[in-house]
């Protein structure tokens, strides 16, 4: 869900430029912005008790960042990190909750997305619920697929468009594993590596 960046530069909005390793927001913050990224990568992670980073999310152009806590009094469960350069806009929580309840029909596009991105997780939990490490990175990578609208139905036209470690942490599954199951997949003919990329 996006909300068109004219629009939002109306109700004050400000843009923010962030450098890869950034945080936008931190977990355990108070949500005080809706934020919606103009240029570039963002992630939304969290860490376990170990230091073990989950990535939850990637995120690009349009997207929306957590917004969905615009509608609690919570404080955020995750980290939103650049990992690229990139740009946000913003715009204060009161300003925007003003906005939607007088234009209820960006408010149902908002719950739309929101809903959405609750069936993308639930997809995600059920393929990475999985004991096998080369289902649970087939089944993710072929979710990325099916996101990004890729028909093409011949084998090795889809660049997987993460990095190993971030492969490792979206499954749950350590990097030295990702690694050696990406290498039996190639030779189990799953996948095939040119240039470093992944394609499937």
């Amino acid at each position: 869900m996006s909300i068109q960046i004219e629009l939002l530069h109306t109700m004050g909005a400000t843009e923010e430029d962030y450098n890869p390793g950034d945080y936008i927001f931190r977990e355990n913050s108070i949500p005080q912005f809706y934020y919606q990224i103009i240029t570039g990568e963002v992630k939304l992670s969290n860490y376990n008790s170990d230091g073990k980073e989950f990535i939850q999310n990637i995120l690009t152009c349009k997207d929306a960042l957590g917004e969905s806590m615009l509608f609690t009094e919570k404080a955020y469960p995750i980290n939103a990190i650049a990992l690229t350069r990139c740009t946000t806009i913003k715009v204060p929580k009161t300003i925007i909750l003003n906005y939607l309840t007088k234009n209820p029909e960006i408010y149902l596009n908002i719950c739309k997305s929101l809903a959405e991105r609750l069936n993308h997780k639930f997809l995600l939990m059920q393929k990475i619920s999985s004991p096998n490490a080369a289902e649970r990175l087939k089944e993710v990578i072929e979710l990325m697929k099916k996101e990004q609208h890729h028909n093409n139905v011949k084998p090795f036209t889809f660049e997987v468009p993460v990095t190993r470690q971030q492969l490792a942490s979206l499954t749950g599954l350590c990097l030295e594993t990702t690694i050696r199951t990406i290498k039996k997949m190639e030779r189990q003919n799953i996948l095939c590596i040119r240039n470093r990329k992944i394609l499937i």
